[in-house]
């Protein structure tokens, strides 16, 4: 997912208000921008490995070269390893276990679409967090914002193609990704006022790790891999990577980790309501992608699902920054 991806971000952490006046608008664009196009190519990079490769295990290296370069941020940070404590745990806990399932979920079903498709469905996630914000922190949603959500929905359906098969499946785990990555957002907003990005990171960082041990020592000798289409990416046997994958293997977790961090600084410098549309970067992106690296374009039922995804998920986080911004002055 854009994890979920697309992958969205994990590793991201947008701040209740950002700094204005410490970059230039121009700057934090191509911040948003530049870090959403790096979320992509970490999307790339899975799907390409996932013809070799078990899930657990590409994204075990990927969590651990970016422990690697979190540790090093954190350790020349200035509060240090003492800003990874927290009062909040179990909070911790069920955030991770939530985008533990969704990144799962998400790179399931990418190994199975087509880019553009997989990147579409998972833009539904700024849709549906407007819609939970409603029944899970009680705020209040208008007419146009439902309306959007409405051809958000319309364009989800025209993507996921009723009786299309495997990727009809593959597009549901999508599916479900987004929404248990909305979930996560929410939590993160909870959250926000006593944990930092580091914390967030570390967190799910370590919860990527153990989960991956953990599925490598069970499924990792290829027993339980039945060979189908959709499903043997989960349980496809561990391999020793041969050197041609390791720069593939290294760019899961660089890109993702900078990305992040990209996001993040671009959030914290500027207004949210010019920055918040340049998250959808990672679709065009994803579409380049398809054709260079897959050799795929998306058809013209999944250009008219994307127009309604994406143009109804760019109205709504334009919507929801202007409006954060009316309420703060």
């Amino acid at each position: 997912m854009s994890d979920p991806q697309p992958n969205p971000p994990v590793y991201s952490h947008r701040p209740a208000a950002p700094v204005p006046g410490h970059a230039p608008v121009l700057t934090g664009i191509l911040l948003a921008a530049g870090g959403t196009a790096l979320y992509s190519v970490n999307d790339m990079a899975i799907k390409h490995l996932s013809g070799g490769y078990a899930l657990h295990q590409i994204i075990l290296f990927r969590a651990m070269v970016g422990m690697a370069i979190l540790l090093v941020l954190i350790a020349c940070s200035g509060a240090g390893f003492a800003q990874l404590r927290t009062r909040r745990p179990l909070a911790h806990l069920i955030r991770v276990v939530t985008i533990l399932t969704s990144n799962s979920a998400f790179y399931t079903g990418l190994a199975a679409m087509e880019m553009a498709d997989a990147a579409a469905v998972s833009y539904t996630s700024p849709l549906m967090v407007t819609a939970l914000s409603v029944l899970a922190l009680g705020e209040k949603v208008g007419p146009r914002r439902w309306f959007a959500v409405f051809l958000g929905l319309i364009g989800t359906v025209i993507i996921l193609r009723p009786g299309a098969g495997v990727i009809q499946g593959a597009a549901l785990l999508v599916l479900l990704s987004s929404l248990l990555y909305a979930s996560s957002n929410l939590m993160t907003r909870s959250m926000r006022e006593t944990e930092t990005a580091f914390t967030f990171s570390f967190y799910v960082l370590s919860g990527f790790i153990l989960l991956s041990l953990t599925m490598g020592a069970i499924f990792g000798d290829g027993s339980h891999d039945s060979g189908d289409a959709l499903w043997g990416f989960l349980f496809r046997a561990w391999i020793w990577p041969p050197l041609a994958d390791i720069p593939w293997l290294l760019l899961t977790g660089s890109s993702v980790v900078i990305g992040g961090l990209m996001v993040a600084q671009a959030y914290r410098t500027t207004e949210a309501a010019v920055v918040a549309p340049f998250d959808y970067t990672g679709m065009p992106m994803a579409i380049f992608w398809g054709v260079v690296i897959f050799g795929t374009w998306p058809d013209l039922t999944s250009w008219a699902g994307i127009a309604l995804i994406c143009g109804s998920g760019i109205y709504v986080v334009w919507r929801e920054a202007a409006l954060a911004k009316r309420v703060r002055k």
